[in-house]
C-alpha cells in the first residue's frame, strides 16, 4: 500500500470568493478536472457531513472515490476559505483539502491530498505523487479558464 502526499498551487486572476464558489461546487469538478464526474450522495455538501462521490476515469478503468465533509469555512472579512475532505474508500483512504486566500488583485489556492492506495508498492509512491501532483495542476488550469469565461 503506497501513501501518496501531494500539495498544488495556483494562482488565479479572480476574487477569492469566485474561486471558492468553483471549488466547493462539487458536480462542477467534472467541468475542470479531467474524465471526472462528480455525484452528490447526501446531505448538504458545503457543510460538514455531506457526502459525494467523484468517478474518474472510464468504463472498466473508473476510479470510485468516495468522500464526506470534514471540515468547510469561509471567512468574508478575510476573503479566505478552507475546506477537507475524508475519503471514505473503497480505494482511495486518508484526507484532502484547499485553502483559497486573497492574493494581491486575485486568489491562491493550495491543494493537498493525503491518501493510502491499496495495490500500488511503496517503492513506486514517488511516481504516482508527481502523475496525481500534475494532474491536478492540469485541473487547476482548467478551473482558471472556466473562471475566465464565466466573466
Amino acid at each position: 500500500m503506497a501513501l501518496i502526499e501531494f500539495t498544488v498551487v495556483h494562482e488565479f486572476d479572480a476574487s477569492p470568493r469566485v474561486v471558492w464558489d468553483e471549488m466547493i461546487d462539487w458536480p462542477s469538478h467534472g467541468d475542470w478536472i479531467p474524465a471526472t464526474r462528480v455525484i452528490v450522495d447526501a446531505g448538504n455538501v458545503q457543510e460538514v457531513g455531506g457526502t459525494f462521490t467523484g468517478y474518474s476515469g472510464y468504463g472498466p478503468l473508473t476510479l470510485v472515490d468516495r468522500m464526506r465533509v470534514s471540515a468547510i469555512d469561509w471567512d468574508e472579512a478575510a476573503t479566505q476559505g478552507s475546506c477537507e475532505v475524508e475519503k471514505l474508500g473503497p480505494v482511495l483512504r486518508g484526507r484532502a483539502g484547499f485553502v483559497v486566500l486573497g492574493d494581491g488583485e486575485g486568489s491562491r489556492v493550495e491543494w493537498f491530498e493525503e491518501v493510502t492506495v491499496p495495490y500500488v508498492p511503496q517503492f513506486l509512491a514517488p511516481i504516482v505523487n508527481k502523475v496525481a501532483a500534475f494532474g491536478f495542476s492540469l485541473g487547476m488550469r482548467q478551473l482558471a479558464k472556466v473562471i475566465a469565461q464565466k466573466d
